[in-house]
C-alpha cells in the first residue's frame, strides 16, 4: 500500500571530499509520484538543509539521501562506551573528541577519540595500525553489519580507514561535520532514520528525514548485470535503457534534460550517475515496491545505523 505522507521533495546526494565531486539529484512529488529533475552539483554543503528546510516549510516534508556512513561499528562503540550513534554525534569535536574530525598523519596518534587514519600515502601506513589502536583484529570488526559484503555486492570500506578509491571517511567528516550536526544542533532539527524510528512513523509534515543511501547497494534492483567500469561513458550510457525502463513501470517523470543525460550517459560524469541511481533507489523504497529494511536489533537501529533498501535477515517485515 502506498504511504500516504509521501514527502514533498526527496534528495540524494552523492559525496566526495572534493566539492566537484558532490552531486545531487532531486524528485518532487506529483500527486501519487514524482518528477526528477537532473542532478547538480550540491555547491555550498554548509547550507544543503538549510535549503531543503526552506524549501518544504513547516508543511511540507523531506527525505535527503547521503552516500556515506551514518552511524558507528559496534567494536568502536564499545571501545567508547556507548550505545547510540545520535549522542555521540553531537559530541564529536568537542572535549575529549575535539581531535576526532582531525585525520592521523602518523600511527601514534591514533586513538579512541581521534580514529580516522591515514592522512595520506606518505610513510608506512598499514590497516594494522589501526586495528591494534582500536583494539580489533580484522578489519570487519571496524565495519557495521550494513557494511559487510553480501550476495548483491561487495563489502563496503571501513569507516575509519581513509586511503584508496572507494575509502569512505573523509567525505563521511564533511558530511558529520558540517552538515548532520550543526542541522541537529539548529532550529527545527532533521531526525535521522533508523535512529529515530522506523520510516513510515518519521515521513510527518515537517519534517526532513536524514537517510543513509548506497549507490552500488542499488545496482542489482535496476542491473541485471550490475555495473562494471561505471567511471567510462559508454558503459553508462548502455545502462540507460534499464534506468529508462524503472522510470516508466514507476510510474516516474523525468524532466527533459534529465533524460537526455542519462540518454547520453551522464556526460558529467559517474558522480552525478551515483546521484540519480541513488536517487532512484530512495522512490523505489519511498513508492513501496521495495522494503526500507531496517532491522529489529535495536543496537543496529540505535548504534550501527542501516543502508536504506538494504535486505536485513531481521528485518521488520
Amino acid at each position: 500500500m502506498l504511504n500516504r505522507n509521501l514527502p514533498t521533495v526527496v534528495y540524494h546526494a552523492d559525496w566526495g571530499t572534493d566539492p566537484k565531486k558532490r552531486w545531487h539529484c532531486k524528485a518532487v512529488r506529483q500527486g501519487v509520484s514524482y518528477k526528477v529533475q537532473a542532478p547538480a552539483l550540491v555547491g555550498d554543503h554548509f547550507q544543503l538543509l538549510n535549503r531543503v528546510k526552506g524549501e518544504v516549510g513547516t508543511t511540507g516534508a523531506a527525505v535527503v539521501g547521503f552516500d556515506f556512513p551514518i552511524g558507528v561499528p559496534a567494536q568502536y562503540a564499545t571501545l567508547l562506551g556507548v550505545r547510540e550513534f545520535k549522542p555521540l554525534l553531537l559530541e564529536l569535536g568537542l572535549g575529549n573528541f575535539a581531535k576526532f574530525y582531525d585525520v592521523c598523519r602518523d600511527a601514534s596518534q591514533i586513538t579512541k577519540f581521534r580514529p580516522f587514519y591515514p592522512y595520506n600515502y606518505a610513510g608506512i601506513k598499514k590497516q594494522q595500525h589501526l586495528l591494534a589502536a582500536l583494539d580489533a583484529t580484522h578489519m570487519d570488526q571496524l565495519r557495521r553489519k550494513c557494511d559487510l559484503p553480501h550476495d548483491g555486492r561487495r563489502a563496503a570500506c571501513a569507516l575509519f580507514w581513509t586511503l584508496g578509491s572507494n575509502q569512505v571517511g573523509k567525505g563521511t567528516i564533511i558530511g558529520w561535520r558540517d552538515v548532520i550536526a550543526p542541522a541537529l544542533r539548529g532550529h527545527r532539527p532533521p531526525v535521522l532514520w533508523p535512529f529515530d524510528g522506523c520510516l513510515d512513523d518519521l515521513l510527518k509534515p515537517g519534517n526532513i528525514v536524514i537517510v543513509e543511501t548506497y549507490p552500488a547497494e542499488c545496482y542489482g534492483w535496476f542491473f541485471e548485470h550490475g555495473v562494471k567500469s561505471k567511471g567510462e561513458l559508454d558503459v553508462r550510457e548502455k545502462l540507460a535503457p534499464a534506468l529508462l525502463h524503472w522510470a516508466q513501470s514507476a510510474n516516474v517523470t523525468l524532466d527533459p534534460m534529465l533524460k537526455g543525460t542519462v540518454e547520453a550517459g551522464f556526460p558529467e560524469g559517474d558522480d552525478a550517475f551515483d546521484a540519480t541511481v541513488g536517487l532512484f533507489g530512495m522512490l523505489e523504497v519511498l513508492l513501496k515496491r521495495r522494503d526500507s529494511g531496517e532491522p529489529n536489533d535495536e543496537s543496529v537501529r540505535k548504534l550501527e545505523g542501516w543502508i536504506l533498501g538494504q535486505k536485513s535477515a531481521s528485518s521488520k517485515r
